[in-house]
């Protein structure tokens, strides 16, 4: 069974709280960067950074970490993997916003940070989710969160952006039901 979470209307006005969020907890945009962890929280990540210069009338700049190369579930011996990690600003010093579209286990959120940290030392990252589905594995709580959906283990969240999927929509699909 799929359960529409969240439509393009209401991933629109959550970002936007999130904007808002993320700017009155910072005290603005001086020193802030936002980075998106590949795939999906990518586009999300660009839309938080476009809504807060909006916002702010200064650019917020966005960047994107790989976090493939530093998970831990994947093989030692297996091929290396091409980082598309892209970070076109100074990250020491700045105060770092990672961004995801899905919060689980937190173990691609820590892999991400390893990710930010070869770009220099921020001063400090925060982390924004548009879901947060618990089961964490990992000690990793966001700091800004679009909504917060009870699900059990085997149960799916999908989130469609436009940029890869042609909609916006976040979905939960429900174990053993049919789609």
């Amino acid at each position: 069974m799929s359960t529409v979470l969240l439509d393009a209307g209401d991933m629109r006005r959550t970002l936007g709280r999130m904007a808002h969020e993320i700017l009155e907890s910072n005290s603005g945009a001086e020193g802030l960067v936002v980075v998106g962890i590949l795939r999906r929280g990518w586009p999300v990540a660009k839309r938080l950074a476009f809504l807060m210069t909006q916002i702010e009338g200064t650019t917020v700049p966005c960047g994107k970490v790989d976090p493939r190369p530093y998970r831990d579930d994947i093989a030692r011996h297996a091929e290396p993997i091409d980082d598309m990690s892209e970070v076109p600003f100074e990250m020491t010093g700045k105060r770092v916003v990672l961004v995801d579209e899905v919060i689980f286990t937190g173990r691609t959120i820590r892999a991400a940070m390893d990710a930010v940290m070869k770009f220099g030392r921020p001063r400090s990252i925060e982390l924004a989710v548009l879901i947060d589905r618990g089961h964490r594995e990992l000690p990793i709580t966001p700091n800004y969160c679009g909504k917060t959906v009870l699900t059990e283990k085997e149960d799916h969240i999908i989130v469609r952006v436009n940029e890869f999927d042609g909609e916006d929509a976040v979905v939960l699909e429900k174990e053993g039901a049919a789609a």
